[in-house]
């Protein structure tokens, strides 16, 4: 048996154990993943999630959740984030937890877990677009890192028995594929009428005891645990003080557990139809040809009861029922409104809930208006940008364009190209979203004509990026400080795809699928554009951004998967030694080949030899880059 290969990385004052022999054999990860495998936890996930699969009840987790490993995990999740400078009531951020020694760090945690007292949190009120506000509570950032804590092990648990077809604050899951999912209900499904349900104040009036209850229910009956969670729910707000219900927008843990209360609904809904348990049992039929599974004798057979066929889709809080016709479309209505009340404690809003006949009216869902239109012989779902989501497009827009006049530096003009990428990505899946964005074009044109008069030109060279994006549209380009504006009418719609099931963080097989599915990540885009590097020059700004979209966010060595934060834009030929800013003298890698490029003493290109393990393909480009900056080449034996 060989020696494990282990290496201590000095990273941000932590110190991290990785086992590369381990770590480095493995495919690319998104970053969560990765994250787990660095502090060894991964497998400890995999086994509670099969555990909660079999229906296993969980009266041990405090030790998991307080294990060292762990609290580091919390630690790296929680500093990724934007959110992480956020202070709460005491003025503390993630750099005030960087200042702490990692043992000193651990035991401050495990301190804290073993009796546990919440911070008080900072109330902050959000504008919304109506004109009210949204109170957010935001807890102190050592009590977000607990509640990340308990978040990483309580979130496979839950996984394992969330319904299947709820998509909001879930790992790889999206608003894309909610929406993907009301097209096949309503075009392949053929259900056309909708419950459309607004729950009053949700996040504000969640039941404590019923949510202890649910979790309890979900096989979590660790007492240490459930106690912590009690104390959190009530954790008083500055100014206002203890909270006897709801759970605080602005809290880590808050969104599983807004999942954990809904879940009840989904699998109540789905049990009336889609999981109705018959006397027999029925097998899906496979296609041979499509693979696909076909309409099964069990759906036949149901179709001759008198159950009423309905589907739930859930995203947070905002969720439709997806109906076959009108009158039983109103029963569904009065049943969950009342389930809702006796079951959960919860009020409805009259005025926004209502059931919508999609082949008369549109229904607003996530942002998007959702229609029945004839197509030939067949009714189709239409969608486009809904009405207020329209209204508020035209004034950011407007408000970015005035700001471009107002400072005219590169940095506004990035971030207004950010917003329009922004909501381009957004809604690309909308069947007649061009419509929109060619009505709102056309209505700003003037607009923006005048107000960019004799600070824009017409001319100029248009980054690889905008080619790659925006090559296709034949709108009138604007030229400011040499960078182009991101066209507001080059919209173009992308069919959204349903999630797949197999997918999943906490099995080998679903992993493999997200690594599979991994792609250029466009906030990853939009981050490059708001965050120019101040100083330098318009070209090598645009080229990065260039640079990023051509290699596929991928390392130009390894192959890896770039990450904010762990990404260099490097000049192959330094400027120094007459390089330039132009694209083909730049490339980016990782934080660690940047190094290994420009390390002289044998300790450090010993270091990242071992932390990288570069094949003989990858250390030949390395040596290159080496070459380029006038450093010799690694000789491997």
């Amino acid at each position: 048996m060989t020696k494990r290969n282990l290496s201590h990385i000095q990273k941000n004052g932590y110190k991290e154990v990785v086992d590369l022999n381990n770590l480095l054999d493995k495919p690319k990860k998104k970053k969560t993943l990765r994250n787990n495998e660095y502090y060894q936890m991964q497998e400890v996930f995999d086994k509670l999630y099969r555990q909660s699969k079999d229906n296993n009840k969980f009266s041990a987790l405090m030790k998991i959740v307080a294990n060292k490993n762990n609290i580091l995990l919390a630690y790296r999740n929680i500093k990724s984030n934007k959110g992480s400078m956020t202070a709460g009531v005491n003025k503390a951020n993630i750099i005030t937890l960087a200042e702490t020694k990692p043992d000193e760090f651990v035991k401050y945690v495990q301190k804290r877990l073993h009796n546990y007292i919440p911070h008080e949190i900072k109330r902050v009120e959000i504008p919304k677009a109506n004109g009210k506000t949204r109170p957010l509570g935001i807890p102190t950032i050592e009590d977000r890192i607990i509640q990340q804590c308990i978040k990483q092990v309580l979130e496979p648990i839950c996984e394992a028995k969330f319904y299947e077809h709820s998509y909001g604050f879930r790992p790889n899951r999206s608003t894309h594929h909610a929406i993907a999912r009301a097209y096949r209900l309503i075009n392949l499904n053929k259900l056309h009428y909708v419950v459309n349900i607004d729950i009053k104040g949700f996040f504000d009036n969640v039941n404590h005891g019923k949510l202890l209850k649910q979790l309890w229910t979900m096989g979590i009956h660790d007492k240490q645990i459930l106690k912590v969670i009690s104390k959190m729910l009530k954790a008083p707000v500055k100014g206002i003080g203890p909270q006897t219900k709801g759970t605080p927008q602005g809290g880590i843990l808050s969104p599983l557990l807004s999942n954990v209360v809904l879940n009840e609904l989904d699998w109540w809904i789905s049990s009336q139809w889609e999981t109705f348990k018959t006397k027999r049992e029925y097998h899906k039929i496979i296609n041979p040809i499509t693979g696909r599974v076909r309409a099964d004798s069990r759906y036949r057979a149901m179709k001759t009861t008198n159950l009423k066929e309905m589907f739930i889709v859930r995203y947070a809080d905002d969720f439709r029922i997806f109906c076959k016709n009108y009158k039983e479309a109103q029963i569904i209505f009065k049943a969950v409104k009342l389930w809702l009340k006796e079951r959960l404690g919860l009020e409805i809003s009259p005025e926004k809930s209502k059931v919508v006949n999609l082949k008369k009216n549109s229904m607003e869902f996530l942002g998007f208006d959702l229609k029945v239109h004839a197509k030939g012989k067949k009714r189709v779902c239409q969608s486009r940008v809904c009405k207020k989501a329209y209204s508020r497009i035209k004034k950011e827009i407007k408000t970015r364009i005035k700001e471009i006049k107002r400072k005219q530096s590169n940095e506004v003009v990035y971030n207004y190209n950010s917003f329009i990428l922004g909501i381009h990505e957004y809604y690309k899946v909308a069947t007649f979203g061009y419509l929109d964005f060619n009505e709102i074009g056309y209505e700003l044109r003037k607009f923006i004509y005048n107000q960019l008069k004799g600070i824009a030109k017409n001319r100029g060279e248009p980054s690889k990026t905008y080619n790659r994006l925006y090559g296709h549209s034949e709108e009138k380009r604007y030229y400011v400080n040499g960078i182009a504006l991101y066209p507001i009418r080059g919209f173009k719609m992308s069919p959204p795809m349903n999630f797949s099931q197999t997918i999943c963080d906490y099995t080998e097989e679903g992993r493999k699928q997200v690594h599979k599915n991994l792609k250029i990540d466009m906030t990853t885009v939009k981050y490059l554009l708001e965050n120019p590097v101040r100083g330098e020059t318009v070209e090598y700004n645009d080229n990065r951004i260039s640079l990023y979209v051509g290699q596929n966010g991928k390392c130009s060595i390894t192959g890896e998967r770039l990450e904010i934060g762990n990404m260099q834009c490097h000049h192959k030929v330094p400027r120094s030694m007459g390089g330039k800013d132009e694209y083909s003298n730049l490339t980016y890698v990782k934080d660690e080949v940047h190094k290994l490029i420009h390390a002289t003493t044998s300790e450090t290109i010993k270091k990242y030899l071992n932390l990288l393990n570069l094949n003989e393909e990858q250390m030949i480009k390395l040596n290159r880059l080496r070459q380029k900056v006038g450093n010799e080449r690694i000789l491997i034996n």
